[in-house]
């Protein structure tokens, strides 16, 4: 099962594909150093398959890798995932600041 995340920019979100087929997305908004995630969404017939923390991952890896943005995580799944995985939380920031 192949995953690939992209940041698909002009829909404000992350996306995941499984075997090249649309498998969830972390909706976003851009704010001014920073990035707000407010929902994420795997669907049905992807759901315990890791697919969530691998969209996760993969956006998070790539907002570490543009650099300069910080992440504030208003869903709750993305806000989960940052409190489970010590080497993501230099990223968060707390809403307001």
């Amino acid at each position: 099962m192949s995953k690939e995340i992209s940041d698909n920019a002009g829909a404000s979100r992350y996306e995941i594909r499984v075997d090249g087929e649309l498998a969830g997305f972390a909706e976003y908004r851009n704010r001014p150093g920073k990035i707000v995630f407010t929902h994420t969404e795997v669907f049905d017939a992807f759901e315990g398959k890791g697919v969530g923390g691998a969209l996760a991952r993969g956006a998070l890896d790539d907002v570490r890798a543009k650099g300069g943005l910080a992440v504030v995580p208003l869903c709750p799944f993305i806000k989960g995932w940052i409190e489970r995985h010590p080497d993501y939380q230099d990223l968060a920031v707390p809403e307001g600041a």
